[in-house]
């Protein structure tokens, strides 16, 4: 009787932009803790978070930081969109990272969030390759248009299922896991993973 093996994890494609789109939804931080930090406070930390993710060219976000100056009320307009975009990013991974689909209201929510980004984009030829870009007549939108093209590559991939949780009680990162055993626990192994383990070592102590 031939023996049966486990199905084999099919592997993340390359072009996935699994980090990027993390690294948003882990901009705001300490989620499980009744003080979270939230890194999008204005659209100068979104327009850092985007130099940062790779998504913007330092010239394009001091431009773009310059405009919002004198754009106060649109900039803000943006940040919230980018802040709810990021909830239902983040309302999705809660879903699937339980082996659960999500609500069809979190996927309505999701899907206008992301759809509504298309209809700015522009095919440009890069190299031997063509470039899918930002096209829209509001550059303050660019940085969200980026945004969202990372987390529909994500989002539409077989790599939302490995999405997770950092199991650190005052974290609530999301990271990708992509241990063969899907063990992988903690966002940081050198900071969450070390932490928890020195809280439950003491714990063993006291009792």
């Amino acid at each position: 009787m031939p023996v049966s093996r486990p199905r084999a994890t099919p592997p993340i494609a390359a072009d996935v932009d699994s980090t990027r789109t993390m690294s948003f939804v882990n901009t705001l931080s300490g989620r499980p803790t009744s003080t979270p930090t939230e890194r999008l406070i204005s659209y100068d930390a979104l327009v850092d978070w985007a130099r940062e993710a790779g998504l913007l060219k330092a010239d394009d976000g001091e431009r773009l930081a310059a405009r919002a100056r004198r754009k106060t009320e649109d900039a803000a307009r943006i940040v919230q969109r980018a802040r709810d975009l990021r909830e239902r990013l983040h309302d999705t991974f809660e879903s699937t990272s339980q082996g659960r689909m999500p609500s069809a209201p979190t996927l309505d929510a999701l899907g206008v969030e992301l759809s509504r980004w298309y209809p700015h984009g522009r095919l440009v030829p890069d190299g031997d390759r063509l470039q899918w870009v930002y096209g829209g007549t509001d550059e303050l939108e660019r940085p969200l248009s980026e945004i969202a093209r990372a987390a529909v590559r994500l989002v539409t991939s077989a790599a939302l299922m490995r999405v997770r949780a950092c199991a650190a009680d005052d974290c609530g990162w999301w990271f990708l896991d992509e241990t063969k055993n899907h063990s992988r626990r903690w966002c940081d192994m050198k900071i969450c993973g070390n932490r928890d383990k020195v809280r439950r070592f003491r714990d063993r102590q006291k009792n």
